[in-house]
């Protein structure tokens, strides 16, 4: 009998102040790349309270999902493996300024839509720049379309 595959799931916050995405600048196996605060679903975990960790964890940022840009999937070439990315438009809040970041994040950092472009090479992903994209053309849907059922105690 085959394994069941599963995909991996991940979400990514997309903050707009200004002009400018909050991106991170981390470190991965194909070099320093920029992606959203983004990252694993961690077991019984709220797809969107995973977003605000991931956020605090990277940025040092508090932030508030308010809506949904999209439900994304990208499947790795040379592997089985297939990334199930749900991206956030919400509220940034506080920042907290001695906070560590996550392992591996160098830094965060503010860029412009013209500046995000120009470096596409250097994007963890092809949905970093279709997540801001798919955000800058309204896509918007309440919060409300992900229902999620909590593990059931002995």
């Amino acid at each position: 009998m085959s394994a069941i595959w599963k995909p991996n799931v991940t979400v990514a916050a997309i903050i707009e102040r200004e002009g400018r995405f909050l991106l991170v600048e981390e470190e991965t196996s194909a070099g320093i790349r920029f992606n959203q605060p983004a990252g694993h679903l961690d077991q019984d975990e709220a797809i969107s309270a995973a977003c605000t960790r991931e956020t605090l964890e990277e940025t040092a940022h508090d932030f508030q999902p308010t809506a949904l840009v999209g439900v994304y999937t990208l499947p790795i070439a040379g592997s089985d493996m297939t990334y199930l990315r749900f991206a956030f438009a919400g509220e940034l809040g506080e920042h907290y300024a001695d906070k560590p970041l996550d392992s591996g994040i160098l830094r965060a950092v503010w860029l412009t839509l013209d500046e995000i472009r120009a470096c596409r090479e250097r994007h963890r992903s092809p949905l970093v720049l279709r997540c801001i994209e798919d955000y800058l053309a309204g896509k918007r849907f309440p919060l409300e379309l992900i229902t999620e059922y909590t593990r059931p105690t002995a």
